[in-house]
């Protein structure tokens, strides 16, 4: 054998090593820790995202190894039914990427729901449906028409980022039909690297399910992480880890958003991750009127904490997996002494964080109760 083929397959050996190795290091996964709540599992989810099937720079396989690294339990490929930029190169099939991602995520782990996304131009805009069975019926001319094709397969339909184009933003009409037919379920509060207030306060007058997306189009980790180091995503409160619990927790709209330091949704949800990730331990006196006793955020969620009372820090900071050394002055009877906060990063309504109390419990059963 000769030198230079000797080097060669050095070389050769050499990378398909440096190939391994890359492809198993790209594959450990972050894990998300947010407590489960309801008797139920908190599911984290990615319903809006695209591929080469429709306007995406990915195959439809890359979605789901991205998602599982990035800790995520469910995602939906939503490709276009109407937009098809690359159909030169890529034949236009509507269930093609869903066929082609659900192997690899079953592989891994991962829920993979089948979905589409209806486009139409602004207004009415566009929408995500989710739980179909076949995207071909949704291939039609007519908004309402797809819609109901949508419905038949009792698909949970839900209206993608209202405020995309500013000086068309508004509920008009086709919203109250589609409303009242009760195609539209749910709404798009969080979009990419945008929050929006009056989406949110839509979503509660409104009744509809909360949703907050990457809409990625480009490979994860090409642009900069949002701020919060991670993908903005819905929270499900499912009953169970599968596809069919996933579809009955969001029409029941048990939901609630995580975005860069932010958790969004209604106050019944909001106050329960917050329940579940804060815990008070080491309480003990010190002397007859001060308590002292530790607050420990027991999850990935960043609590910020304002006093609204007189008696406490002024300020409290938590980020994920942190803790507090908290020093209260107490009257030295037997009554409650009550600490009144406001979450103002857990978002109830716009710019309306969740109020929360720490009742410290006197006498000889010395305790704090989070409330």
């Amino acid at each position: 054998m000769s030198s230079a083929l000797r080097l060669r397959l050095a070389v050769t050996g050499l990378v398909v090593l440096l190939l391994q190795v890359s492809t198993v290091l790209a594959q450990v996964r972050r894990e998300i820790h947010i407590p489960d709540i309801l008797d139920g599992k908190t599911l984290k989810c990615d319903f809006h995202m695209h591929t080469v099937f429709s306007d995406g720079l990915v195959w439809p396989t890359v979605r789901v190894d991205e998602a599982w690294r990035e800790g995520l339990d469910a995602i939906a490929i939503t490709d276009h039914i109407e937009y098809q930029p690359h159909k030169k190169d890529v034949p236009t099939s509507h269930n093609r990427s869903y066929e082609i991602a659900l192997p690899r995520a079953k592989e891994l782990g991962m829920l993979l729901i089948q979905a589409a996304e209806i486009t139409r131009a602004t207004p009415p805009g566009h929408f995500n449906a989710l739980f179909l069975q076949d995207a071909k019926p949704l291939d039609t001319n007519d908004l309402l028409d797809a819609m109901a094709a949508a419905n038949k397969q009792g698909a949970f339909i839900w209206w993608n980022h209202p405020g995309w184009k500013p000086e068309y933003k508004g509920w008009f009409d086709i919203h109250t039909t589609l409303y009242e037919r009760k195609y539209l379920r749910g709404i798009e509060v969080v979009n990419g690297r945008s929050y929006d207030p009056e989406v949110h306060e839509w979503a509660l007058s409104k009744n509809l399910t909360f949703l907050g997306n990457t809409d990625i189009h480009q490979p994860a980790g090409s642009e900069q992480m949002p701020a919060g180091g991670h993908r903005p995503m819905t929270l499900v409160f499912a009953k169970d880890k599968n596809v069919p619990a996933i579809k009955e927790a969001l029409l029941a709209g048990r939901t609630a958003v995580w975005f860069e330091d932010k958790l969004i949704g209604r106050k019944e949800y909001v106050q329960a991750l917050f329940l579940g990730a804060v815990h008070v331990t080491n309480t003990e006196r010190e002397g007859k009127k001060t308590v002292r006793f530790t607050i420990r955020n027991d999850s990935d969620l960043s609590i910020s904490l304002q006093r609204e009372g007189k008696l406490g820090p002024k300020e409290l900071n938590l980020p994920g997996n942190t803790s507090a050394r908290v020093r209260v002055d107490v009257n030295d009877s037997e009554e409650p002494t009550e600490l009144t906060y406001v979450a103002t990063n857990f978002l109830v309504a716009p710019e309306k964080g969740l109020p929360v109390k720490f009742l410290i419990l006197g006498g000889s059963d010395l305790s704090v109760k989070v409330q």
